[in-house]
């Protein structure tokens, strides 16, 4: 239990380790406990997983798989100097050495590909969203309830002991009545990549097409609608939302801007925006109580309490009028690392849980349903912005 007079009095609330709430911590494995793991898909975040892995003892990169040279060649020189690549993932697959797979390509070839590595007996780390439509969600997760593989999700946040003790601090009652979450990820960018080979402009920006992905809502928003759905235990139950393009006029046809309002249990509305040509406060997660709020940023976040001040007096030349009323009072930074130990990288506790999940034939805290739960609410973001009517949550979603 957090300490809250501790914190009152220091101005500071420590987490000393991810463990206390419950998320395992990883034992060191023996050199035959390492996980052999081809990556399929070593574009922008390919790579950068590529890099993370040739740091993490549990894991070892063994084959790499894309259809462009340069992005293929980039994810090799992180590889093992042993390590096979491959321009067609159905022959990664066939590799008796993979284990494991790691898929991080466009949205729309997570759900086949998932799949086929699952057919061919290897665990799967798929990025997010995990799937392109809500049948493809639903058809994971009875695939996987007969299944004694490993299916995590890259919704890295899950292992990120920042948003571990936030749920903590609304565990213990710090917030008061939560009901509202206000949530933002925008940039000021064409989110476009440089295409060399002008035939190859879909399959490098396919994140401006609707054919290969849901646009800002499941390649931005994607990471915060799951993490209210952490953060509360639950998934939505209905949601309205409007989106457009109004600024980047350049042929994409996913939205440049959305803003959606979800309705969760108990009445609490989150609202989820995105917009690529603005941005100021760039990302962050708002929690609001009646007794504080919480703002979660990057990599901190900070608690601010309301302050209630009620006195009368002339305000607008009407004498008796209210002059101040709940206001924010004085933020304090959540620090959630010990003194001189820096936090470790979400994705990297993300990829060194996957390990340990196969290791000991263990669910990840980004499953198969959790994953499901984030997917199916992008889906009918996207929807209700679409049709401009309320989308509502089906029973049978989960089932």
């Amino acid at each position: 239990m957090i300490d809250r007079r501790k914190f009152v009095t220091s101005g500071a609330l420590t987490l000393s380790g991810l463990a206390l709430f419950g998320t395992p911590v990883l034992g060191a494995l023996s050199p035959n406990d390492t996980i052999q793991v081809g990556l399929i898909g070593t574009g922008a975040r390919g790579a950068g997983l590529a890099s993370l892995i040739k740091d993490i003892p549990q894991l070892k990169l063994v084959a790499c798989c894309d259809l462009i040279p340069e992005n293929l060649a980039k994810g090799m020189s992180y590889a093992d100097k042993n390590a096979k690549s491959y321009s067609d993932y159905n022959k990664l697959l066939e590799d008796k050495n993979v284990d494991a797979v790691i898929v991080a390509t466009p949205l729309y070839l997570h759900y086949p590909m998932t799949i086929a590595a699952l057919s061919a007996g290897k665990h799967v780390y798929t990025e997010k969203t995990m799937t392109y439509s809500i049948e493809q969600s639903l058809d994971l997760v009875k695939r996987m309830k007969h299944s004694d593989l490993v299916l995590q999700v890259g919704f890295q946040y899950r292992y990120y002991d920042l948003y571990h003790l936030v749920k903590e601090i609304m565990k213990e009652n710090w917030l008061g009545k939560i009901s509202h979450f206000e949530c933002q990820y925008n940039r000021n960018s064409n989110w476009r990549f440089p295409v060399r080979n002008p035939a190859q402009e879909r399959l490098v920006n396919w994140r401006m097409y609707r054919e290969y992905c849901g646009g800002p809502l499941s390649e931005l928003c994607a990471h915060e609608i799951d993490a209210v759905n952490m953060l509360l235990d639950s998934h939505p139950l209905k949601v309205t939302g409007m989106g457009s393009i109004d600024y980047w006029k350049d042929g994409r046809d996913t939205y440049d801007n959305i803003r959606t309002i979800y309705q969760y249990p108990n009445g609490i509305k989150a609202s989820f925006t995105s917009v690529l040509s603005n941005a100021y406060n760039g990302y962050s997660i708002r929690i609001l109580g009646d007794k504080a709020t919480v703002e979660i940023l990057r990599n901190k976040a900070f608690i601010y309490p309301e302050t209630i001040n009620n006195a009368k007096g002339t305000v607008d030349g009407v004498t008796g009028a209210t002059k101040a009323v709940t206001t924010q009072g004085k933020g304090t930074e959540i620090v959630f690392e010990k003194p001189g130990q820096k936090s470790i990288e979400p994705t990297i506790s993300a990829l060194r849980d996957f390990a340990s999940c196969i290791r000991d034939k263990r669910k990840p805290l980004s499953n198969v349903e959790t994953g499901r739960d984030t997917s199916i609410a992008i889906h009918l973001g996207n929807k209700a912005a679409d049709t401009e009517k309320f989308q509502l949550w089906k029973p049978e979603y989960s089932s």
